[in-house]
């Protein structure tokens, strides 16, 4: 999906739903990373397709291992935007490690059943995802907005929660 934001979604809904494994801002990022890659051949105009190596499993396993370092040395520095949306989460290196990696094959997969271009089991050429008719690309994109209206709900759940919790602990 171009330039990711359909990609939010999923991240959204998931990283909600199981807080307690997965670091929120890795999974978020991890579902939109790898978009830079057709972000960068459209930019500059390259004779390429716009799905390459980072949109393979083994390319995406090294996206995997380059955000989870990251992610551990700067993870500290989203502490102040979660506690902004009320979503307090300690971060372990294993809590990046299942975001990241979720994040990157979600992203791989969702992208392997519309795309064409994608050979997401690199060096093979096949794409055994990929449906190829104009209802998948619906499925998907459909599949996407739904998440991210189910991550609201969760969301404002949360919220709800949260407040009811407070105004018990207060009388």
């Amino acid at each position: 999906m171009p330039l990711s934001p359909f990609h939010l979604g999923p991240a959204i809904l998931l990283g909600l739903i199981i807080l307690r494994y997965v670091d929120l801002p890795t999974l978020i990022i991890a579902n939109v990373i790898i978009d830079i890659e057709p972000m960068f051949i459209l930019l500059f105009n390259l004779d390429f397709t716009h799905h390459q190596f980072l949109h393979t499993f083994l390319g995406g396993t090294l996206v995997v291992f380059t955000l989870t370092w990251i992610m551990k040395k700067v993870r500290i520095k989203f502490s102040p935007l979660l506690s902004f949306f009320k979503i307090e989460q300690k971060a372990s290196l294993k809590s990046i490690l299942v975001a990241a990696s979720s994040g990157i094959y979600m992203h791989i997969l969702l992208d392997s059943r519309i795309y064409m271009d994608i050979r997401p089991f690199y060096p093979l050429e096949v794409n055994p995802f990929l449906n190829g008719n104009l209802s998948s690309v619906i499925d998907v994109y459909m599949f996407c907005i739904w998440s991210f209206i189910g991550g609201i709900i969760v969301y404002t759940i949360r919220l709800v929660m949260l407040k009811i919790k407070f105004i018990n602990r207060v009388k």
